[in-house]
């Protein structure tokens, strides 16, 4: 008797922190304009940019950020077409374009990334 008591106690805790864990605290407009403000103005806010350490580690980060941009602007599928990508670090910068077949006319697209803190410093696209 003692032992199914702890059972149905231990159940009953557990549904408890399922439900707990399905809600979401959503903290809204006002607070990320607050936190916006705030940020603005005072750059040394707890902030993982320190533009000390690189956020963009690797080639892999480098051209998943490269690509949710790309698609944006030229479209998923010309960016695709131009795979295998080049892509080189160049000091604290990911340099990555686009490639075409031999004898292929046209344009690939040329994009230059911070990995100290994402910032893209150019985008372009050859014709």
């Amino acid at each position: 008797m003692k032992h199914l008591l702890i059972l149905l106690f231990l159940s009953i805790i557990n549904i408890s922190c399922a439900q707990e864990k399905n809600q979401r605290l959503i903290l809204g407009e006002k607070y990320a304009k607050e936190v916006l403000e705030e940020t603005l103005k005072n750059n040394k806010v707890h902030n993982v940019i320190d533009n000390k350490t690189p956020i963009i580690k690797n080639d892999s980060t480098a051209i998943k950020v490269a690509e949710s941009i790309l698609f944006e602007i030229y479209g998923e599928n010309n960016i695709i077409k131009q795979k295998p990508y080049e892509i080189y670090k160049i000091e604290s910068y990911y340099v990555i374009s686009g490639t075409l077949p031999k004898n292929y006319v046209g344009g690939t697209f040329l994009i230059i990334i911070n990995s100290f803190n994402s910032e893209i410093i150019r985008i372009t696209h050859g014709k």
